[in-house]
């Protein structure tokens, strides 16, 4: 209704605007190349001719309208020949002049020793006036034309800008507050209303719908913190009593899989967790974050490697990219002998590749290895120590990072996996 509305407003508008120009700039006695103008000329001529007398006196007046710049010369009627056409001058002239009943226009009728564009008028029963009028046609169309399209240029910008203004900013709001929920701790704060009545309408939608979120991961937070205590009671119950177990074949075993288990709740819990707590980025030496997670692999007996430039500044979570990194090495090297951690890219991203010489995944299981608790035993390994959710964790944190993460098949065999971030992320809060 308000856009139909500002049409509506900015047409009359125009139609008002360019009425108005052309009524004070085209004011018709004001100019004297006008076709009103001219047809009054010949009228005032052919009256005036016609009180003449005597035809010296007809041609002494003929002389001297010549001199003010009128051609004008007398005809004799049986001179004239029929005319199937007349010039568009003169057409633009014989419409007013057909407005003086007290003027005959010889309509039909042309002298042939005349100019192309001729008006004759009747003086007599066998004498007539004939006027060479010429008159430029593009004047009387030209700026009529150019102010249509100006006016239609200045309702067309006066209706973008309240579009841009009232319509497509409100708009993009809500595109924003969509895109940055849940990133950032301003990304809760509530919409303002503005903009058309069906965009104020989204607008309070949205913000209940994100409360309605929120308040649902609040009631995760708390239930997630509730089952992490209650499950890791019993379990650091179980611990202690198997550590007083004196028999080796029975109490190895079982520290071992308290140990699984511990270790799948924690990556549970971490994967399920809302991240309440958004930290702000901070511009950190990428290189030298990679080296240190690769000498932990190092010291713990596993062959992990970087290549890359000693010094490459990046903005970033630290301890989030950590962990994304983190759980894809420690993915390669429970399927690998061999991994290489490989840095690159420009100033604007950054691409971190990691390499291991394990048997790889197939194709077609690419993008199915981010889902959450999905395993792909089969093509890697029978070794299974987790649920599944060190790719998707991985995933979910290079994404909040503005980047991308693919998986690709090494060569001969093995698996690379490719993560690339951008050097300045848009969200500037994790």
């Amino acid at each position: 209704m308000q856009i139909t509305g500002l049409v509506t407003a900015s047409v009359l508008l125009g139609v008002t605007l360019l009425v108005a120009i052309l009524w004070f700039l085209f004011d018709v006695p004001a100019r004297d190349d006008s076709p009103l103008f001219a047809a009054a000329r010949v009228r005032e001529i052919t009256r005036l001719v016609r009180t003449a007398t005597s035809a010296t006196e007809v041609d002494a007046l003929s002389v001297a309208i010549r001199r003010s710049g009128l051609e004008v010369r007398p005809v004799a009627l049986a001179d004239l020949v029929p005319s199937t056409a007349d010039a568009f001058s003169s057409r633009l002239i014989m419409h007013p002049l057909e407005m003086y009943p007290d003027i005959e226009i010889l309509n039909g009728l042309r002298n042939p020793t005349g100019p192309p564009s001729q008006i004759i008028t009747r003086l007599d029963e066998s004498h007539g006036l004939m006027f060479n009028l010429t008159i430029e046609a593009w004047p009387m169309f030209v700026p009529p034309t150019a102010l249509l399209l100006i006016t239609a240029v200045f309702s067309t910008l006066f209706l973008s800008i309240y579009a841009v203004r009232w319509v497509v900013a409100p708009l993009a709001a809500v595109a924003h507050a969509a895109t940055t929920f849940g990133h950032s701790p301003q990304a809760y704060a509530a919409l303002r209303r503005r903009g058309p009545r069906e965009i104020i309408q989204v607008s309070e939608s949205l913000n209940e719908m994100r409360a309605r979120i929120r308040q649902l991961l609040d009631d995760r937070t708390r239930m997630l913190a509730a089952i992490s205590h209650d499950l890791r009671t019993p379990l650091t119950r179980m611990r202690l009593r198997a550590e007083q177990i004196r028999q080796d074949s029975l109490r190895d075993p079982i520290l071992r899989d308290l140990t699984k288990v511990t270790r799948m709740l924690n990556d549970t819990l971490e994967y399920l967790r809302d991240d309440a707590r958004p930290e702000p980025m901070s511009q950190v030496d990428l290189a030298s974050l990679l080296q240190t997670i690769c000498s932990d692999f190092a010291d713990v007996g596993h062959a992990v490697s970087y290549v890359g430039p000693d010094r490459f500044s990046c903005a970033c979570n630290p301890r989030a990219l950590s962990r994304a990194i983190t759980n894809v090495v420690e993915n390669a090297v429970k399927h690998g002998s061999t991994v290489s951690v490989a840095l690159g890219g420009t100033d604007h991203a950054a691409e971190i590749e990691v390499t291991d010489d394990g048997p790889g995944i197939p194709a077609a299981l690419h993008d199915e290895v981010f889902q959450p608790f999905f395993k792909v035993d089969k093509a890697r390994s029978e070794n299974s120590t987790g649920f599944g959710l060190g790719l998707s964790i991985a995933q979910d944190i290079i994404k909040r990072h503005g980047g991308a993460i693919e998986l690709r098949s090494g060569e001969p065999a093995g698996l690379r996996v490719r993560m690339t971030l951008p050097t300045e992320p848009s969200l500037r809060a994790i």
